[in-house]
């Protein structure tokens, strides 16, 4: 009769010493890894929902992107439109307009650009800027017919003071940078993509 002995780490052997050295996974081993595994499982499976909660809902990405159609407006005339619940001035510049824009020290303002640096495609009569004010935000005048321009014919704040040219850089008042231009583009010669 062999005799059975215990070792240190609970494992019983026989009393002729034999170990079990083999390279192989034991089943403690298994056990271990199948519960870090499950428990990896169960994690992921309930931090998913808290965080595909935080994804932008349907109506949000709706509004991602707007389309205009600009065929309406004339040389001259700007309209407000509303992207991303704020709101856009689209204006169509006459060619008097693109001129004044054109001449001047760009260097001498606060925050140099060109007419071409704030339109695209090459189309320079079609001017699209937020309509929000850079010093507080609040919406200038000028986009609308029969509201005041300010002293440079283009937008006007009058909050704070701040006036803006035909192209909606500021020339002058408190407000630190040029009226923001959105990424728009061109989907034809009549629409306009916002966004």
């Amino acid at each position: 009769m062999t005799d059975q002995i215990v070792k240190d780490n609970g494992d019983v052997a026989s009393g002729d010493n034999t170990e079990n050295t083999g390279d192989g996974v034991r089943r403690r081993d298994f056990i271990h890894i199948a519960a870090i595994s499950f428990a990896g499982v169960g994690g992921a499976a309930t931090v998913y929902p808290l965080v595909s909660q935080m994804a932008p809902s349907s109506d949000v990405l709706a509004l991602a992107s707007v389309e205009i159609d600009v065929s309406a407006i004339t040389p001259g005339q700007a309209i407000k439109t509303t992207w991303r619940k704020r709101p856009v001035f689209i204006r169509n510049l006459t060619a008097s307009e693109i001129a004044e824009a054109k001449k001047g020290d760009t260097q001498q303002m606060r925050d140099p650009q060109t007419l071409a640096d704030r339109t695209v495609d090459g189309k320079e009569n079609w001017l699209v800027t937020l309509g929000v004010c850079t010093h507080l935000g609040c919406i200038p005048l000028g986009a609308a017919a029969g509201e005041v321009k300010g002293e440079f014919d283009g937008y006007f704040c009058p909050c704070h003071g701040s006036h803006y040219d035909v192209a909606g850089r500021i020339r002058k008042g408190p407000a630190p940078s040029n009226l923001e231009v959105p990424e728009f583009s061109f989907l034809s010669d009549t629409v306009i993509k916002i966004g």
